[in-house]
């Protein structure tokens, strides 16, 4: 049985230059493209979709490689990518002097040439260039001034003190500043600055160097600040907790602008005297300046004769807090009610805290009362303001409704630290401020029998505002006699004839009979 695949076929010989050469493989492929054309048929129609140009190019034989073709995209895409990096670029930068560059983010190179690499590069004069900014042209515009100060320009004499040419030079000066000096961007308009406000922010920049190159600020140290207490301080508290008076401080209660107030218990323990469970913790500020000023409440008063002079601002800040600690014990002899002292220690002050649980006594103007408590306030505030200038010879000199607090229907008085002797020589007229105070604010609450202010001073001194000689004669009754201001802890000595020449205005008078000797 014969098959098919069993006949070989004759091998003819075939010489190898033959096989080599271009022209037997120019044979063979033409025989090769003409056995296919006649296997798959003739060419379809070309696709009206494919455009002509398209066509064309790859009939090209020039496009007859792939890769050739990739890196021509790829030469599109990277042009693309360095436009839209150039104008991101040019965005950020804008018109500041001082620019970044995204040159390292390019894809292609900044000059790319597609000639030759032998050419000689372009070279550019840099003084060829336009001005960077605004201020490299008024700097041109300044060195064209002669050394004789002056230059004619359009008709008229231009010198170097010209008011416009100097204020464009101080603006290009505030470049010169330090990095950290905030200039703004002045490039973009026509900036000019006169001497004295470039004087100003260059002494600003100087003060701000020193103080960034400072160690330690000895000031700032050593003052307390609004919102905490300074290094000194706070060893006054720890003393204190240290002498078993305090247990703890537990924060901050209020903030004035002469004094923070802290809320802190106080020792159950304590042998030697009974103390209030909550305490007020008074810390003076020794920053401000005010106390400076208020020497007005202490020059008349002679507890701090001799005191007071050329002090600094933390030993006058000492005497306020004395003051005020003396004040208190006065108001706490006279029974008005008011915070008891526990402990002064320079210029901090512990008292008894109005309030209970941590929470302060509401101030009179914030308090929450019906018409019945504004009765009772009213009749307590008066009754307190002359039993203060009667028993302990005082004057509030800032009472108001800011400094009065209600607590359990009584009101409190405090912050005394500015209370003046009526003996000083605007003692009366700090009286007078007070009544006002207090009548235009139980005015406004609609109080009713509320007196005036003239009648409320009558009513506590005896005398009329008006009456001013009277007054003078009241006022010499409380001063002190000369050979005792001097010696500490000695109050004035009531004058009995005075006392009795004015308590003899209100009685009868009553005849004395002698009688006759056993």
């Amino acid at each position: 049985m014969s098959c098919p695949w069993a006949k070989i076929a004759n091998v003819e010989p075939v010489n190898l230059q033959d096989i080599m050469s271009e022209e037997v493989a120019r044979e063979l492929q033409a025989k090769e493209d003409k056995k296919y054309a006649e296997m798959f048929g003739p060419p379809s129609k070309q696709d009206n979709a494919i455009s002509s140009e398209v066509l064309n190019s790859l009939e090209d034989d020039t496009c007859e490689s792939d890769a050739a073709i990739a890196r021509m995209l790829q030469m599109q895409f990277d042009k693309e990518y360095d436009e839209n990096l150039k104008r991101t670029e040019e965005k950020y930068n804008g018109a500041s002097k001082v620019s970044i560059s995204f040159e390292n983010y390019r894809r292609m190179p900044h000059n790319f040439d597609f000639e030759s690499d032998s050419e000689e590069e372009e070279i550019v004069d840099i003084r060829d260039r336009r001005d960077w900014d605004r201020f490299d042209t008024l700097q041109r515009q300044f060195d064209s001034i002669p050394p004789c100060g002056y230059k004619m320009q359009n008709g008229s004499m231009v010198t170097k003190h010209d008011v416009t040419m100097n204020g464009r030079k101080n603006a290009c000066k505030l470049l010169s500043f330090p990095p950290d000096f905030q200039t703004g961007d002045g490039e973009n308009f026509d900036l000019k600055l006169s001497n004295k406000v470039f004087n100003s922010l260059k002494r600003h920049s100087q003060n701000e160097e020193s103080r960034r190159h400072k160690v330690r600020d000895k000031k700032e140290d050593r003052a307390t600040q609004e919102f905490g207490l300074d290094e000194f301080t706070r060893l006054l508290i720890y003393k204190i907790i240290q002498q078993e008076i305090l247990d703890n401080v537990n924060g901050v209660v209020s903030i004035g602008k002469e004094a923070v107030i802290l809320h802190a218990d106080a020792n159950a323990n304590y042998t030697e005297r009974p103390l209030p469970p909550e305490c007020a913790i008074k810390v003076f500020k020794t920053t401000l300046s005010e106390f400076k000023q208020r020497d007005k409440y202490i020059k008349d008063d002679h507890r701090f004769k001799g005191r007071m002079g050329n002090q600094t601002a933390r030993k006058t800040v000492h005497l306020w807090a004395e003051k005020e600690m003396h004040n208190l014990k006065r108001l706490k002899n006279a029974n008005i009610p008011c915070p008891e002292v526990v402990v002064l220690k320079k210029h901090v002050l512990v008292m008894s805290f109005i309030g209970e649980n941590n929470k302060p006594a509401p101030k009179l103007k914030d308090a929450i009362m019906d018409e019945a408590d504004y009765i009772i306030a009213y009749d307590q505030v008066v009754e307190a303001m002359k039993t203060l200038f009667t028993e302990a010879e005082l004057i509030h000199a800032d009472l108001s409704e800011y400094n009065i607090l209600w607590h359990q229907r009584q009101c409190y008085f405090i912050d005394v630290s500015q209370a003046v002797l009526p003996s000083h020589e605007n003692a009366f007229y700090f009286l007078m401020r007070d009544c006002n105070n207090v009548i235009n604010f139980f005015t406004k609450k609609k109080v009713p029998k509320v007196t005036s202010s003239e009648e409320l001073f009558k009513s506590i001194t005896g005398y009329n505002y008006n009456e001013k000689k009277d007054l003078l004669q009241l006022q010499e009754t409380f001063k002190m006699k000369p050979h005792l201001v001097d010696k500490p802890g000695i109050e004035p000595i009531f004058d009995f004839d005075k006392g009795w020449e004015k308590s003899k205005q209100n009685l009868e008078t009553v005849k004395l009979v002698e009688a006759p000797l056993a």
